[in-house]
């Protein structure tokens, strides 16, 4: 998972949930990393492949963010360029050996780098992927407004994430098992509110919003950049 925390963005990350810390998210990965495929693969697995077929519909050069072990990357075409990036080091020495065991000469480049500061020049990509990426970093709405800098107008940005409650028992319970959830590296209370806000406020449209397995509290999200 890629992050980022400094300036006034920390402070708006402090007040709407806890605190992520850059490095403490990296180590936390780092410590899933030989068990994640096993852990989060199966859970994760109709969510990957309905991103990377929303990412195969626009097509061009794909950036995937918090590409993590790599799970992911076999599930695009071969003709496709895929960029992956991610914080943990540990995770993405298991990509590359699953790029290596796998063959997949399409992939461009693994790197670690910081999803809020995203090491590319505007306009760079055709679609950005980002899977259970956006609740595990310091400050959601800056990675946001990098995903969007670096699509091209027409392109697309698509998000699996997990979609906290706006009111009731959920809610209550997802704040109060925020302080657990930050020390495994991602938080449980990001509502869609604040989604649909970053989105009236950047050069996006949001196009599909689909509730994904288990139980709904996960979906799938497509924004499409709007032409300059």
């Amino acid at each position: 998972m890629a992050l980022g925390m400094h300036g006034t963005g920390s402070s708006r990350a402090a007040s709407l949930g806890p605190d992520l810390d850059r490095d403490g998210v990296a180590k936390a990965y780092g410590r899933w990393a030989p068990v994640y495929d096993l852990v989060f693969g199966p859970v994760f697995a109709q969510g990957r492949t309905l991103a990377a077929a929303a990412a195969e519909r626009v097509g061009g050069r794909i950036l995937e963010v918090g590409v993590g072990t790599g799970l992911s990357l076999p599930a695009y075409r071969r003709a496709r360029s895929i960029v992956g990036i991610d914080i943990s080091a540990p995770m993405l020495e298991k990509a590359r050996r699953r790029v290596a065991r796998l063959g997949l000469r399409n992939v461009e480049r693994l790197a670690v780098m910081d999803a809020e500061h995203l090491d590319f020049e505007d306009a760079s990509f055709d679609v950005v992927v980002a899977q259970y990426v956006v609740t595990a970093v310091p400050n959601p709405e800056a990675a946001l407004d990098e995903f969007a800098r670096v699509l091209r107008p027409g392109g697309e940005i698509v998000i699996t994430t997990r979609i906290g409650a706006e009111a009731g028992l959920r809610r209550a319970v997802e704040h109060a098992l925020a302080p657990v959830t930050s020390r495994l590296g991602w938080r449980t209370e990001f509502a869609w509110h604040r989604y649909a806000a970053w989105a009236a406020k950047a050069p996006v449209e949001i196009v599909e919003r689909r509730a994904l397995p288990p139980l709904g509290h996960f979906s799938l999200v497509r924004l499409r950049k709007r032409d300059a």
